[in-house]
């Protein structure tokens, strides 16, 4: 079981760790690689949609229609896919500061003079924290199934993160003045993914059956398009490169699927 576990924990340990990147380009880069970050984000979205049609949802439809028959299987299937969208929908609705607003390396050179961004660092810190959750269930579930797709789910995570990394960072050290405090806080919020991922494992462990599976599979599907759409999407776009953020979504989608086909 150890060994069992060991490849999708570290795979959502890393995934979460991403943070630190994020927060490391911010507090020691000169400037913000627009183009680049937009690109990124929209990569990550479209690993996340089209893994999430094309993989997820389609086995977690097979492994409950062989319980339930076809229909039953594709209802029970589409209710735990948009009961994700509601858990994650529920998660992000309480943010007060939207944890993926985009923030530029160049808001570093104000000097720290305002002591109520701290306290913003560290709400949307906690907020990104809690939003790690559930995308740590994502990459753990999924490569404890299937290996190969939790890899290019950790992946696209990790890119996602290390915007969540810069959006934690920048507050704390503009309040602070402190590089390793702002990097340390950024990090913290990451942790939340593995620490999710082992909690809801253990507790949804008694209860595994490929049902249970395949409902968690749907779930993870409806948890990382609203991801996609709500946070990786619009924030691609907020560097103002819509463009870029587009062509980020198709070679991400195109990548994915010459990867399914060529490990298939």
């Amino acid at each position: 079981m150890a060994h069992t576990l060991f490849v999708p924990l570290m795979l959502t340990l890393g995934a979460g760790l991403a943070t630190g990147i994020g927060s490391t380009i911010a507090l020691f880069a000169h400037r913000t690689n627009k183009r680049l970050l937009s690109f990124s984000l929209g990569l990550s979205g479209g690993v996340m949609i089209y893994v999430s049609f094309v993989e997820l949802f389609q086995q977690a439809r097979e492994a409950i229609g062989a319980i339930y028959g076809p229909q039953t299987g594709m209802g029970i299937t589409t209710l735990a896919f948009f009961g994700g969208v509601l858990l994650i929908g529920g998660i992000d609705r309480p943010s007060v500061e939207n944890p993926h607003e985009a923030h530029m390396i160049e808001e570093l050179e104000k000097k720290p003079k305002n002591a109520k961004l701290m306290r913003m660092g560290l709400m949307t810190a906690l907020a990104i924290g809690i939003h790690n959750f559930p995308e740590g269930i994502a990459t753990f579930a999924t490569a404890v199934e299937n290996p190969t797709l939790g890899i290019a789910i950790a992946v696209a995570i990790a890119i996602h993160n290390i915007p969540e990394g810069i959006a934690v960072s920048i507050p704390v050290f503009y309040a602070t003045g402190d590089r390793m405090k702002a990097f340390r806080y950024s990090l913290l919020s990451g942790l939340a993914e593995p620490v999710g991922a082992l909690l809801a494992y253990f507790i949804l462990m008694p209860f595994m059956s490929p049902v249970m599976m395949g409902c968690i599979l749907a779930g993870v599907a409806g948890i990382m398009v609203f991801i996609s759409i709500d946070e990786l999407l619009p924030a691609a776009r907020e560097y103002g490169e819509a463009h870029i953020s587009i062509y980020g979504v198709m070679s991400g989608m195109a990548i994915m699927a010459l990867s399914l086909i060529l490990l298939g």
